[in-house]
């Protein structure tokens, strides 16, 4: 495989605290391995849609354990606080914070959700980003059940190993487990990875909305 992350500072963007690991995880996973240097943000902790009797801070402490599984340090982390399906009341905000974010990492690459998620937060993330990371390269990452269509211009091969970590992270979210939603299953992170695959020729892939390109 050849090294495409190795020497490159990759900025990860998260409405909320699961949506890397969802998206783009395993990717996630050869980026570190190939020694590229991550950033991962997360705006929302979602405290408001905590199952009850839960620590108001539990998806953050997941988050970190999950960025602990890929092997990334806290220093590398940011999490922001702004309420669960409330980002837009905070436009000017979160564009604030990504722009202290490029001053301070000066990223390569950005991941963000696609262009065409239907979720109200991810669609804020999406659009402040392109007005954060206008001169860089950007790619959306695939939340398919926030989806009508999705452009899978890109693609970024992954082995089994990729798809083992990003399966292992997705495990320390235990708030979100409990729910018994069908995406946070192997199976299904296995089975998109095979489809994605399939259609350039791999045994696994994952698929992104190419949105800008910079080399």
């Amino acid at each position: 495989m050849n090294s495409v992350f190795k020497n490159k500072t990759i900025l990860f963007l998260a409405p909320h605290t699961d949506d890397v690991e969802l998206g783009c995880g395993a990717t996630l996973a050869r980026v570190i391995e190939e020694d590229g240097d991550v950033y991962v943000a997360a705006f929302s902790t979602a405290r408001q849609s905590l199952p009850p009797n839960t620590p108001s801070n539990q998806l953050e402490l997941e988050f970190r354990s999950a960025m602990n599984v890929y092997g990334i340090d806290n220093t590398h982390l940011y999490v922001y606080d702004y309420e669960v399906r409330k980002l837009n009341y905070s436009r000017q905000d979160v564009l604030e914070n990504m722009v202290e974010l490029k001053n301070q990492i000066n990223p390569d690459w950005i991941f963000l959700p696609s262009g065409n998620d239907l979720h109200q937060d991810h669609q804020v993330v999406f659009n402040e980003g392109l007005r954060a990371f206008k001169d860089r390269t950007i790619w959306g990452y695939e939340l398919p059940w926030n989806h009508i269509s999705f452009n899978a211009q890109g693609f970024i091969k992954v082995d089994l190993k990729h798809i083992e970590k990003k399966w292992q992270a997705m495990q320390e979210y235990n708030t979100q487990l409990v729910k018994k939603r069908p995406y946070f299953e192997k199976s299904f992170i296995e089975g998109i990875a095979k489809m994605r695959g399939m259609q350039i020729n791999e045994k696994y892939a994952e698929a992104f909305e190419v949105v800008r390109i910079k080399f």
